[in-house]
């Protein structure tokens, strides 16, 4: 059961129609390569063409009695073809079918999770833009650091969007690739004309080699560059989700109107789609490790891979289209508070200059060493005793004697740690 959050365009894609469709695709084109190699009478393959169908339902009945997928496709085609039926899946495998189908699956499937990573992109520089100039607070370790711009904060998420989107480009051309090669891969009973024609109509390369399979390395870089891009929404909705914590409240995820935050608690506005962006990011994690596994198979084909294919390809790229829908719309109307921002940035007192007035120091001849230990020692008493630091940096003698109390008030401006933010962005194109 395709789940209810999949957008249309994905839900189509992994419906058993379309599944089935393929396959009947692919049997169709093998029919017409043979009929070009003189193996298929021509007025067979019109035949074929024109009769073959199916239906699931159908599919459904025969499967409850051969257990087998690809004969009950079949022999379902065969029931609206009659006689000339016997030349279709001429020399073929099932694997010839469902790889190939799958690799067409998996391409029109990418080819939505690209646009959606696109328009995702397109909205991030947007409020980079919006946002380029707005100060508030970096943190490392949780802590407050030096001043930085929100406009830096979706910058770096652009840039990391980027990578994502030449990995699923990358992906896209790894997998599609089809096989039309028989039981073990030999060409014993097919003509490997059947395959480069079956490749070529589909717009799909053929395999250089192949066994009963396509290799699970191609699905395996699928689902883990998968996991990667879903690794890194999870990264955007873990800042997101810290920087709407009480305490700190600069950034909130959208909440509509209507919209409850807790069955007892009116007043809770809680992060609950980067929530589940995080929760999805490790459903697509351990589908990718499933993916690896499925890369060593027995010899030239066994089936381990087949039944936890069924589950993690489609779900995977389910969850992944969703993901990206569901971001856009958190970052598209992600509530910004600037006044937080400034209330955050000034709460230590100055503490976060005091790089500056380190560096001051050393450039009037203190010893780094030395320097280091002025800073720090008033630094300690504002963390220790919630002091101010820029009045006891102006009130400490050591200081006055090396720096004019102009030199002192320029390491508490801001700018200087944003001097540079127009030519980063820029580098970006944004």
């Amino acid at each position: 059961m395709i789940p209810r959050y999949t957008g249309p365009e994905m839900a189509k894609i992994w419906s058993d129609e379309n599944r089935f469709s393929k396959w009947l695709q692919i049997e169709l084109a093998a029919c017409e390569a043979w009929a070009k190699l003189g193996r298929i009478p021509p007025d067979a393959l019109e035949k074929i063409k024109t009769k073959a169908r199916f239906d699931v339902k159908r599919i459904e009945e025969i499967e409850e009695v051969t257990n087998h997928d690809v004969i009950a496709f079949l022999t379902c085609v065969a029931e609206n073809v009659g006689e000339e039926s016997r030349f279709i899946h001429m020399g073929m495998t099932s694997s010839d079918v469902v790889d190939t189908a799958m690799s067409l699956l998996m391409r029109d499937a990418l080819d939505i999770i690209i646009d959606d990573v696109k328009t995702l992109i397109d909205v991030m520089i947007e409020r980079a833009r919006e946002h380029r100039h707005t100060v508030m607070i970096g943190r490392t370790h949780g802590v407050h650091a030096e001043p930085v711009t929100l406009g830096l904060k979706f910058a770096l998420w652009v840039s990391e969007m980027r990578r994502n989107l030449a990995r699923l480009e990358q992906a896209r051309r790894t997998i599609a690739y089809g096989k039309i090669s028989g039981a073990v891969g030999t060409y014993a009973n097919v003509d490997p004309y059947v395959e480069e024609y079956v490749c070529q109509k589909l717009g799909l390369s053929r395999a250089d080699i192949s066994t009963q399979i396509l290799q699970r390395d191609r699905h395996a870089e699928l689902l883990t560059t998968l996991a990667i891009a879903a690794g890194s929404i999870e990264k955007f909705a873990t800042e997101i989700r810290s920087l709407q914590r009480t305490e700190i409240f600069e950034l909130q995820e959208p909440f509509k109107k209507g919209q409850k935050g807790s069955s007892a608690m009116p007043h809770k506005r809680n992060p609950i789609m980067c929530e589940r962006m995080v929760g999805l990011a490790r459903v697509i994690r351990g589908n990718a490790m499933v993916a690896l596994e499925n890369i060593a198979l027995w010899h030239e084909r066994d089936i381990t891979h087949s039944s936890a294919e069924r589950i993690i390809i489609p779900d995977s790229t389910i969850l992944m289209d969703y993901m990206l829908r569901k971001f856009t719309g958190i970052v598209k109307g992600l509530v910004v508070r600037p006044e937080r921002m400034k209330e955050n940035l000034e709460r230590t007192g100055g503490l976060i200059f005091s790089e500056l007035v380190l560096l001051a120091l050393v450039g009037k001849g203190l010893t780094r060493e030395d320097a280091y230990a002025i800073v720090q020692s008033n630094a300690a008493r504002a963390w220790d005793e919630g002091l101010n630091f820029k009045e006891l940096v102006v009130n400490d003698p050591r200081v006055r004697e090396r720096l004019t109390p102009q030199e002192i008030e320029a390491c508490f401006d801001p700018s200087h740690h944003l001097k540079h933010v127009d030519e980063i962005l820029g580098r970006l194109g944004i």
